[in-house]
This record gives structure tokens, C-alpha cells and sequence, in this order.
């Protein structure tokens, strides 16, 4: 009898816990999460990049990456491989926190020495220097996912940074039509290949430069007052997907060069021999498209290489490029020095080598 008792006594307390309604109690301060294996998951992944944030905090990007900082960004793989990440508010926040922390940032950086990078979302970098501010593609996230998007009223300062906007192909990771019509009703310029809004209103506004190996274009700057010399590489993703790859040169003397989706193998024919026609600072490139062979490092010769388009949460798990293979994609940093970055991270980069 008694054992019956203590079965039902149990029994009913195990029902009691399963019963209470999560949403009534703090999720930090919850102690017990059977039954709601989803909330779990969540608070898992709000806790691990809580820490992630206060490690990346303390441990910047550089060229010698301590383990601390490595341990951070695996951590950040860990909870962004998992089929629901996207829809989960943790990492929504996470990623909205990041981003407004950068694009405060850019407001505000005055750079008096070399230029200072930052990374946003997949493949969007800023680059600024004393004089311009140069825009990468720049998207505000995953457009079906509303708590993975930027609010515009977040995204409107960074416009006003920007003097030019560079956006290497048309997909949506990529491409975004509000950030590039609101910048050229800035009367900034924005430069995409062909085919990019093709049939949106503020097309003809948009400056589509000649796509040749190793041609100098000039880019007018109406706000600055001065043109913006760049070489317009006739990149592709795949076999037909119009990918431009621009190397910018800065009035300072500097040159970055961004690759979008570059990823076709005829495509070498101009990028083995990119640093034999111009010195380049700053390469940021799509973490995949670097070998075989750190083929594009020995066609860029960049003084530095910066890693792009991990963790692209519109991707499967299977695409969405992790941190942890740019150890073996991108090789020794001793033969070709490299860096990673996670959302919102910014690197000063000082031209001379012996300043990284």
C-alpha cells in the first residue's frame, strides 16, 4: 500500500511539473525544463552566446588567435547548426545586438591611421578610412524570418556613413533593394552587375561599370566631392550567375578587394594574376572559394585576408559555413596572414605589415 502511495505521490508531482506553463516563469531563472525540450534549446543557445558576446569582447580579431577566442566561435558553430537557430529568439537577438552594436560603431569611429573593417551579416563588410566609407553588400538578414531582420530605423545610420555601396550579385543575401534605393536617393552611388533590380524603378540610377580583368574605372562620389578608382573583375557564381568581384582603391593608397559568391573555376584565368597588375591590402573573401591550393591567396597576394559568408542562416546546415573549416580552407597565416570575424566585429588594419 504504501508503495502504491509513493508511486501516486510521484506521479502526480512529475504531472505538476510538466503542467506548469513555462511563459509564467522567468527563463533565466528556471531550474527544471522537462517537457519543453524547445524553451530548453532556446535558453541553451541564450546562455552560450551570452558567454560567446563577453569572450569576443575580451578577445578581438587578430592575426594570433588565442584559444579562447577559437573556443568562442566554435561555440557560436554549435548553436547556428541546428535546423530551428533561425527562428530561435535567442539567436535573433544575438544577432540584432551585434549589428546595432557595429553600425553605433561605424557612426561614431574616426579613423585617422590605415582603415578599420567590420563585418555585418554573411558577406557584408564596411571599410573605413580617413576619407571614404565603402559599403559591401549590405543586406538587413532573412527577409521570411521577421525577428532575423534589422529594422530600418537601425539601418538608416549606416546609410548615412556610407558613401558608396558595392554589391557583387543578385541574390538576396547579398542584394538588398531598400539599402540600395535609399542610399541613391542619397545620390551615393550603388554598383551591381547587369542584372541586379533589373526591373525596379531606380534601375537606370545604378552605375554598372565595364566587368574586364584589370580595368581601371572611376566611381564619382557627389558627396565627397572626388572619384573612386576600382577594377570591376567579371566574377561568376557557378557557371552563369553574374558575380562581381571589386577592388577598390582608397585616396589614402590603400586597396580592398571583395569576392560576393565567387566560385567558378575559369574565373582563375583573371585571379591568378590580380597582384601582378595591383598591390592589394585587404581581401574579403567567401570562406570556400579559397582553395584549391590557397589559390586565390596566390593570386591576390593580399597583405591580409579576411573570411566571409559563415554562418548564413538562409542556408542548410550543410552550406552554412562554419568557422571551424577556415582552419583548413584557409590555411598557415604564417604564408598568407588571415583573419575571422564574427557579426559585428571590427579589425583596424594599419598598411604597414610589421603594424598588424
Amino acid at each position: 500500500m504504501k508503495k502504491i502511495c509513493l508511486i501516486s505521490f510521484l506521479a502526480l508531482f512529475q504531472l505538476n511539473l510538466l503542467g506548469q506553463n513555462p511563459e509564467k516563469t522567468d527563463p533565466d531563472n528556471r531550474i527544471e525544463w522537462w517537457g519543453d525540450s524547445d524553451g530548453y534549446i532556446n535558453q541553451q543557445a541564450k546562455v552560450t552566446l551570452g558567454v560567446v558576446n563577453d569572450v569576443l569582447n575580451s578577445y578581438p580579431p587578430t592575426l594570433k588567435e588565442p584559444i579562447e577566442r577559437k573556443m568562442a566561435l566554435l561555440m557560436i558553430d554549435n548553436v547556428l547548426h541546428e535546423e530551428k537557430a533561425p527562428y530561435r529568439e535567442a539567436v535573433q537577438e544575438f544577432f540584432r545586438q551585434r549589428i546595432r552594436k557595429a553600425v553605433d560603431e561605424i557612426r561614431k569611429e574616426q579613423v585617422t591611421e590605415g582603415a578599420v573593417i567590420w563585418q555585418l551579416y554573411n558577406h557584408a563588410f564596411v571599410v573605413k578610412t580617413r576619407t571614404v566609407t565603402l559599403g559591401f553588400d549590405i543586406q538587413r538578414g532573412l527577409p521570411g524570418i521577421a525577428g532575423f531582420v534589422i529594422s530600418k530605423e537601425t539601418m538608416l545610420p549606416l546609410l548615412n556613413s556610407l558613401d558608396v555601396l558595392f554589391i557583387s550579385h543578385i541574390h538576396q543575401d547579398h542584394a538588398d533593394e531598400w539599402m540600395a534605393e535609399q542610399l541613391l536617393l542619397q545620390n551615393k552611388p550603388v554598383v551591381t552587375p547587369p542584372d541586379v533590380f533589373a526591373n525596379l524603378p531606380f534601375y537606370s540610377k545604378i552605375l554598372h561599370p565595364e566587368r574586364k580583368a584589370h580595368l581601371i574605372h572611376e566611381i564619382p562620389l557627389p558627396e565627397k566631392g572626388f572619384n573612386l578608382k576600382i577594377v570591376n573583375y567579371p566574377g561568376h557564381q557557378g557557371s552563369t550567375i553574374l558575380n562581381d568581384v571589386t577592388l577598390v582603391f582608397t585616396p589614402e593608397g590603400m586597396s580592398f578587394i571583395q569576392t560576393g559568391d565567387q566560385s567558378n573555376l575559369e574565373d582563375f584565368g583573371w585571379i591568378d594574376s590580380v597582384g601582378d597588375h595591383f598591390p592589394v591590402d585587404v581581401a574579403m573573401v567567401n570562406s570556400w572559394s579559397v582553395y584549391p591550393g590557397q589559390r586565390v591567396a596566390h593570386g591576390f597576394r593580399s597583405k591580409l585576408t579576411i573570411a566571409g559568408h559563415e554562418n548564413e542562416m538562409g542556408h542548410t546546415i550543410d552550406h552554412r559555413e562554419p568557422y571551424w573549416l577556415n582552419y583548413l580552407r584557409l590555411g598557415d597565416p604564417a604564408t598568407f596572414p588571415w583573419i575571422q570575424m564574427a557579426w559585428g566585429e571590427k579589425y583596424h588594419y594599419l598598411s604597414a605589415p610589421n603594424k598588424q
